[in-house]
């Protein structure tokens, strides 16, 4: 989701690509890292995955969504190059399914081993888990209090347990990535910069010598990241958590590599866009903080946040507006800058301190 603010704020970035790769090819962005694009069936409707060549054989950075035009694209690719080698390595980000799908997918057909964090995978086996379960109590109080009305819970009821339906189901083992790792790949040194607060763990890789930075869904260049409360933690902090995670990128990692994003385009600028994604969410806060000076609930502040009405009949994107919503709301709740307070009905109203 993205915080209105006004478009002469944003940085110049610099994008050496003029277009991204074409179905079933590669772009050689760096000596032996190449860019790979794979189809995604939503409104943003790609994803980019990076393969690193690997002594006699390549190393894969995420894996596209599970479903049948991402294993035809993934079938395209082994047929156009052959040359490639022996899949060895395959490094998740993140759980979210773009990213994760196809994983366990690949490593049963060609062997190759998953790496990712401990809590990536961990919570990535636990909402796999809820396929075929009943929306748990905790999950329709969560929304109700937020606002939502019983017809959008009904249509939460029904989409339940979809999560484990958009992956391949995981191998039972993996290695662990933790930040500050170096896994050494065809002779570089790739270090793990874990960050938080878009999803429990992830992991971005930058390698010094060639000047490059993986950043997953951590820093994209067009768009920011979804930062979302959910049922399961529904008092977190993932919105500091964010924000810290983007220190910290802006204090490991130097401005002059090339930004190799999820989502977007490849671009020169992170320090940048760190900048400006750190201080339009905070003139977001501030504008929230300012609309609090009459109660509200989570379902109230789409429009201040991202400048336009969501309404139930854009789901999913309504339950992403309200995970972040929630997020900023109780954000400000932990600064001290609000406070919640619940009716007789269970409904949050959030008012400015």
């Amino acid at each position: 989701m993205n915080a209105t603010v006004s478009s002469d704020e944003k940085p110049v970035l610099k994008y050496p690509f003029k277009s991204a790769p074409e179905r079933g090819s590669v772009i050689e962005v760096a000596p032996g890292v190449r860019w790979i694009r794979m189809p995604l069936p939503f409104k943003l409707d790609h994803i980019n995955l990076w393969a690193l060549d690997d002594g006699d054989g390549w190393t894969l950075v995420d894996t596209g969504i599970r479903d049948d035009e991402t294993a035809a694209v993934w079938r395209e690719l082994f047929a156009n190059h052959p040359e490639r080698g022996a899949l060895k390595r395959i490094v998740v980000t993140h759980m979210h399914p773009d990213h994760i799908g196809m994983a366990g997918w690949l490593t049963r057909k060609l062997g190759a081993r998953l790496w990712m964090t401990r809590l990536e995978y961990l919570t990535c086996r636990v909402m796999s888990s809820d396929s075929g379960r009943e929306a748990p109590p905790e999950a329709l109080a969560f929304y109700r209090e937020a606002g939502w009305s019983e017809h959008a819970i009904e249509s939460y009821r029904a989409r339940f347990g979809r999560f484990g339906h958009q992956i391949h189901t995981l191998p039972d083992a993996f290695e662990r990535l933790s930040d500050g790792m170096e896994l050494r790949i065809n002779g570089n040194v790739w270090r793990v910069v874990t960050g938080n607060g878009h999803s429990p763990e992830h992991a971005c890789l930058y390698c010094p010598a060639l000047k490059l930075f993986i950043s997953g869904d951590q820093v994209l260049p067009r768009i920011s990241s979804n930062v979302s409360v959910i049922p399961t933690e529904p008092n977190a902090n993932p919105m500091a958590d964010w924000l810290a995670s983007l220190a910290k990128i802006r204090r490991e990692v130097p401005d002059d590599v090339l930004v190799l994003p999820a989502h977007n385009e490849c671009f020169h600028g992170l320090h940048a866009r760190l900048d400006y994604l750190a201080s339009s969410q905070h003139r977001a806060l501030d504008k929230l903080e300012a609309t609090l000076v009459s109660p509200q609930r989570a379902v109230d502040v789409f429009t201040t946040l991202f400048g336009r009405p969501i309404d139930e009949s854009q789901m999913p994107v309504f339950g992403m507006a309200t995970g972040e919503g929630i997020a900023c709301l109780n954000y400000l709740v932990h600064a001290g800058r609000a406070f919640k307070e619940l009716d007789a009905d269970g409904r949050a109203w959030y008012r400015r301190a």
